[in-house]
């Protein structure tokens, strides 16, 4: 844990009582602060309770009592609306935070060495934080890796000087950040996501853009551009020679590509990374072996993370030698298993469109689980892949509108629930002699799971329930023989 300084002996209100919350809660104490915690849900009120949290029903306490107001990520902050216990204290003159700008607090506070590279982006920035982290470890240095994946960010570590905080930081958490302000910055990509929350994409463009505010010259910023938002926030934040690697009085920019050669940065060609700088390019590493880096989209995370590292100060040769023993990320293209010629991937990660085009364009033949809670566009801009797709399986509350796109397309399954999904997916593709089993939702799961990671589980616990039943058919049909 990571005691949180700058408020002993006040009182502090923690709304939200999730992971993140009771992560602050316990790091804002643990730093002498009084801390009056709330959650609109009463499950989570009793969970915190039993934790030891102090309770205290925000919705009428003395905010001239209050130093701050300390918000989990999934707090409205802005819209739909802001959140009544945001507007109150906001009234009161009560400022409000999150876990990333405390955790800069306790960062700045504690006269360490200690460096930090934060992550974000639409898609792949849960792959490209763990892949970070196990290049620093496996080149010898001490990761700390959590923010948005893992970990909490309080929960991490307390700074050592050679502590690395790896951070994956999400729209929500940049929203309520003042001075969060990373040695090293990385922005993979931005494609309409979480618009409910932010209001408009300009919004959320301008979200994920604050991961750079409060970088100085001394920092790093590693920039996707393939991603055209992201192309346009280099240029216009770092002048007409930021893809060249330039900029004056902020961080120094990297520029990275998996589409076309730079005179300055990293860049991916056919599978192979290459470090672009000064007239010099060096090959650094061949991905086209490496399964759990596979397509274009991890090229680019893997180019990113490879990046972030290297101006960390480790050398090359350790960090390729990493990216060929990367285990990967679960529920991101995870092989959860392989009978036959048939193979079960695991995308469960994939909550929007964009997302599952990753996984889309990798395969062939594949038979697609698709469905839960819709987000906006559909999966109408998946249709460039639907040829690949041998048919589609659909699950919740999106599968009604996911067949009438797929209509004339796709054959489709209207499968309902999982189980039922797999189980059908798996029929089909043993009877045809083989592809993918692929669950890529493009939809948020929280109309038939808790999140992603539990849609996950439940994939596996479904593949691997058929893998059971075949054993078990096979062993009943060897006794009988």
């Amino acid at each position: 844990m990571i005691p949180v300084p700058g408020f002993q002996s006040q009182r502090v209100a923690m709304f939200g009582l999730g992971r993140t919350g009771l992560g602050v809660a316990r790091a804002l104490e643990a730093g002498g602060a009084e801390v009056l915690g709330w959650d609109d849900g009463e499950a989570r009120r009793t969970e915190a309770a039993s934790a030891g949290v102090v309770l205290h029903d925000l919705y009428s306490v003395d905010w001239s009592s209050v130093a701050a107001l300390v918000v989990s990520p999934g707090v409205p902050l802005t819209h739909p609306a802001p959140h009544p216990v945001v507007l109150a204290a906001q009234a009161a003159g009560v400022p409000v935070m999150g876990d990333m700008e405390l955790f800069q607090r306790a960062l700045d506070a504690s006269e360490t060495r200690a460096r930090m590279i934060a992550i974000t982006g639409t898609n792949g920035k849960s792959t490209t934080t763990a892949l970070i982290g196990h290049l620093i470890r496996q080149a010898g240095g001490d990761a700390q890796v959590g923010g948005n994946i893992g970990r909490a960010v309080l929960d991490l570590d307390p700074p050592t000087d050679q502590t690395i905080y790896v951070i994956e930081v999400s729209s929500y958490q940049l929203d309520l950040t003042t001075s969060f302000r990373p040695d090293v910055a990385v922005l993979l990509n931005i494609t309409p996501d979480h618009l409910d929350r932010h209001g408009s994409f300009e919004n959320y463009v301008k979200v994920k853009d604050r991961i750079f505010a409060n970088q100085t010259a001394r920092g790093y910023a590693v920039f996707g551009i393939d991603s055209e938002p992201v192309a346009r926030l280099c240029t216009a934040r770092c002048g007409q020679q930021a893809q060249a690697g330039s900029s004056e009085g902020g961080p120094k920019v990297i520029p990275v590509s998996t589409r076309k050669a730079l005179g300055r940065g990293v860049y991916v060609l056919a599978g192979k990374i290459y470090h672009s700088r000064s007239s010099r390019v060096e090959e650094v590493a061949d991905l086209s072996g490496i399964t759990t880096l596979q397509g274009t989209h991890n090229w680019e995370n893997a180019a990113a993370a490879f990046a972030a590292v290297r101006v960390i100060g480790f050398d090359v040769g350790k960090i390729a030698n990493g990216l060929q023993r990367f285990p990967g990320l679960a529920h991101r293209m995870e092989q959860v298993a392989q009978a036959g010629g048939v193979r079960f991937i695991n995308d469960s990660k994939a909550t929007n469109a964009d997302a599952a085009a990753r996984a889309l364009s990798t395969y062939d033949t594949i038979y697609w689980i698709a469905g839960g809670v819709a987000k906006v566009g559909g999966i109408e801009p998946l249709a460039e892949y639907f040829p690949k797709i041998a048919k589609a399986y659909l699950i919740g509350d999106a599968a009604e509108g996911f067949a009438r796109t797929l209509e004339g397309n796709v054959d489709v399954d209207m499968s309902g629930t999982l189980d039922h999904a797999v189980e059908r997916a798996a029929r089909d593709a043993t009877a045809a002699g083989g592809g993918v089993v692929l669950l890529s939702p493009a939809c948020a799961s929280f109309d038939q799971f808790t999140d992603f990671e539990a849609r996950g589980d439940a994939f596996r616990a479904a593949v691997r329930a058929l893998q059971n039943m075949d054993a078990a058919s096979q062993r009943g049909g060897g006794a009988a023989a």
